[in-house]
């Protein structure tokens, strides 16, 4: 029996239940760089790192200590970078239009892509649990966003309003794919979240931006999935 009291990997999940910002797709967080160059921002202005550098990010802890919301944080973001760039006023949306991140599936993870489709192909039932990502984005993102025909299940906090780490939202989730919160690994890049789903009985896996591919290698371990070629 491993560590984790299954018979071998992958051996009790039947369902894998996703976030969809910085696990599914790549980050802001992570395309500062380029982001400074597309709006003419002298070369590592961007400082807020969020889960990449927690410790340096006081907005990111508040938001961490539930002290604001993951909208508020974004909003305060987005109002920052517009008015860095002289042009008061942008909202999460505007941001994400003026940073090209808005293409759906150009912001994609390869690799989770990939991952998605070999574990349907091995009969886990796959599930998007995500606080609000239509509101960010809008119908039209999703509606072009081919990642979401590889789901069983979308719950998105836009619609059903119940944000993340309340345990409603994981079991709204897990009802919907049919399966007990213990037979479902469930995979999140904000330990708040990850500390909610733990107490809502799911099995998780932090999901770690210092480590892209580490973290994707060890959801796949976790799956009972064969390692990707480093090639």
């Amino acid at each position: 029996m491993s560590a984790d009291g299954t018979n071998g990997p992958g051996s009790l999940i039947r369902g894998l239940l996703l976030d969809f910002g910085s696990v599914i797709s790549v980050s802001v967080f992570e395309r500062h760089r380029q982001t400074e160059q597309l709006l003419g921002l002298p070369a590592n202005s961007l400082q807020w790192l969020g889960p990449l550098a927690p410790e340096a990010d006081s907005l990111w802890q508040s938001m961490q200590r539930d002290e604001i919301s993951e909208r508020d944080y974004w909003a305060q973001r987005a109002r920052e970078l517009g008015e860095q760039v002289g042009e008061p006023g942008w909202t999460m949306q505007t941001m994400l239009a003026r940073i090209s991140q808005v293409e759906p599936n150009t912001v994609v993870r390869p690799a989770m892509s990939r991952l998605m489709q070999q574990a349907r192909a091995r009969g886990i039932r796959v599930g998007i649990l995500s606080n609000e990502l239509e509101l960010f984005y809008g119908p039209r993102f999703l509606e072009g966003l081919d990642v979401l025909r590889l789901v069983d299940v979308f719950v998105d906090a836009t619609h059903t309003g119940i944000l993340k780490p309340d345990p409603r939202a994981y079991a709204l989730a897990t009802d919907a794919m049919r399966l007990a919160p213990g037979q479902v690994l469930f995979v999140d890049d904000q330990l708040r979240n990850v500390v909610g789903a733990v107490k809502a009985g799911l099995l998780t896996q932090y999901f770690d931006l210092r480590d892209v591919p580490g973290n994707i290698a060890a959801t796949r371990a976790r799956l009972g999935l064969p390692a990707e070629s480093m090639q």
